[in-house]
């Protein structure tokens, strides 16, 4: 993400909430839920956030009257709370991409190659619920890619996923990060997944499972690579 510009506002009034969305607004950048941020928060302010979210999280508590004061099991709850949200379930909201060492393809490598299954874990971002799933990520590099280490598919997939997500949005920003990170000929990524917000209210059905995909490149243009990556990915295990 860009830096925001030099006349940003840097107001120390107000809660640290504002000043970061001042910042982004002035930018004229984009801060919804599955976006990253961390471009705006300046040294110090994660822990005032975690400060402010706490906060308005006991108010949350109270107002489903829940008596904190004096429920031994609920004291702590919205600070454990927004402890979750912002360093862990939302991070990739909050913290800059993982650092990735790139390779240069030096045997200029030109066959599918096929990464997963990745366990992903996110939250719906209409209930916050939790979304479980794998990914698989297919690549057809060609001699200019540049090779990235296999567990650095898995930490990219997981700053994408660690923030508000809907399926479908989710693996088109994994498709669009590894595009610009690997330069491949073509990229493929698919993704299962469990939705609590089917499982645990609504319909309730525990069976049901998500599944869809993004074709970039050769995957979108070539059937036969197409259906080779997909037969390779077993789904059923």
């Amino acid at each position: 993400m860009d830096k925001p510009p030099a006349n940003a506002p840097e107001g120390k009034a107000g809660p640290v909430s504002a000043r970061i969305r001042a910042r982004i607004e002035a930018a004229k950048k984009r801060y919804h839920a599955n976006d990253n941020i961390a471009a705006f928060i300046e040294p110090g302010e994660m822990d005032a956030l975690l400060e402010e979210v706490a906060g308005k999280m006991k108010g949350v508590l109270e107002s489903l009257v829940i008596d904190v004061e004096h429920d031994h099991n609920t004291p702590d709850t919205a600070r454990r709370v927004a402890k979750m949200y912002l360093n862990e379930v939302f991070r990739g909201r909050y913290v800059a991409p993982p650092p990735v060492t790139e390779f240069p393809n030096a045997e200029y490598l030109n066959e599918l190659m096929i990464v997963g299954p990745i366990t992903v874990r996110s939250a719906c971002s209409h209930h916050f619920c939790p979304i479980m799933g794998r990914l698989w990520i297919g690549l057809l590099p060609n001699e200019h890619s540049n090779l990235i280490g296999l567990s650095k598919y898995a930490r990219l997939a997981e700053w994408i996923m660690s923030r508000p997500q809907i399926q479908e949005e989710a693996i088109a920003q994994v498709a669009d990060l590894l595009m610009s990170k690997v330069a491949p000929d073509g990229l493929a990524v698919v993704m299962e997944a469990d939705h609590f917000c089917m499982h645990w209210r609504g319909v309730k059905d525990t069976g049901a499972k998500m599944v869809n995909s993004v074709m970039r490149g050769a995957f979108l243009k070539n059937p036969s690579l197409r259906r080779e990556f997909l037969s390779l990915v077993n789904l059923k295990d």
